[in-house]
């Protein structure tokens, strides 16, 4: 499996042989904004393209032998999934929690918006995806039900700009989410599919609505898949902020039933939050340099 091409200081690391074997990028969104001039040797100081981090699970690297010779492992292609993981671009909650962070927890924050900046971001990422080939090999687009997210999967994935057709819905309507961002088309996009697993962190007085969500993807997002089993918030517990440890397995969960999916690339768009702490289920057997590696912020 080939890696996304990364700048010099983006190393490609090994991962621990998981339970399925899969190729990973993930790509950090960072703000302020990029300049497309900007040289390689720019891009650590204005970290606006998300800077990719790619992972192979082709070699065992603990702390005895990082400088040395560590034991090749092999594995067949076809047993293999690629993994894009993409953190949502900036919220109208990131501005107001870098001002006090508590923010985070006001309940009108939790499903926030894209803010310009943000949107910007997306169509960085939008064009870097683009310029080196990837939108061509994506099959499926995960996201997390979060307006943020939806607006980063469609904004960096979908079609093109929208035209009246008859014949087709776009994927995003225009001003979806008060965006002032045009239409997006469905022509030409891979499928987009909303799963819960990949929620933001739960906290315990948020319990998200059924029928709001619903209302929210079925009016902004026609061609969206929801992926859900039951009316019922079945992730929200009353009184009670989902642990660290909690949110880590339901990334592994969330892992696994990727692994029943058909699709062999695979870009997710979710959470810093459920993507730090998923990944820092990996590479304890590696030394601690790879580690911070695989679950940086």
């Amino acid at each position: 499996m080939s890696p996304l091409a990364a700048p010099p200081h983006s190393p490609i690391i090994s991962l621990p042989a998981p339970t399925h074997h899969c190729a990973i990028t993930l790509f950090t969104s960072i703000y302020p904004p990029f300049s497309a001039a900007a040289s390689p040797a720019t891009w650590t100081a204005h970290r606006s393209l998300p800077l990719p981090l790619s992972v192979r699970c082709c070699r065992r690297s603990s702390p005895s032998d990082m400088e040395g010779a560590s034991g090749p492992s092999l594995f067949p292609l076809h047993r293999c999934k690629t993994l894009h993981l993409v953190r949502h671009g900036q919220g109208i909650h990131n501005v107001e929690g870098d001002k006090n962070y508590k923010a985070y927890m006001n309940p009108d924050y939790f499903d926030a918006q894209l803010t310009p900046l943000g949107w910007q971001q997306v169509d960085n990422l939008r064009k870097h995806v683009q310029a080196c080939g990837l939108s061509k090999k994506i099959d499926l687009v995960i996201t997390s039900p979060l307006l943020r997210t939806l607006q980063t999967a469609v904004g960096v994935f979908g079609g093109e700009a929208y035209t009246d057709r008859l014949d087709v819905l776009p994927l995003m309507v225009a001003n979806a989410g008060n965006s002032a961002h045009a239409a997006i088309s469905s022509v030409d996009s891979p499928p987009v599919v909303a799963v819960e697993l990949c929620r933001e962190h739960l906290v315990c007085f948020i319990l998200v609505i059924r029928e709001d969500v619903l209302l929210i993807t079925n009016f902004f997002f026609q061609e969206l898949i929801s992926h859900w089993k039951s009316d019922e918030d079945v992730l929200w517990k009353a009184d009670v902020r989902e642990t660290k440890q909690e949110l880590a397995d339901r990334g592994l969960k969330f892992l696994n039933w990727l692994w029943t999916r058909k699709e062999k690339e695979i870009a997710v768009v979710t959470h810093s939050g459920f993507l730090f702490h998923t990944l820092a289920s990996f590479g304890g057997d590696c030394h601690p340099l790879v580690k911070t590696e695989i679950c940086r912020q």
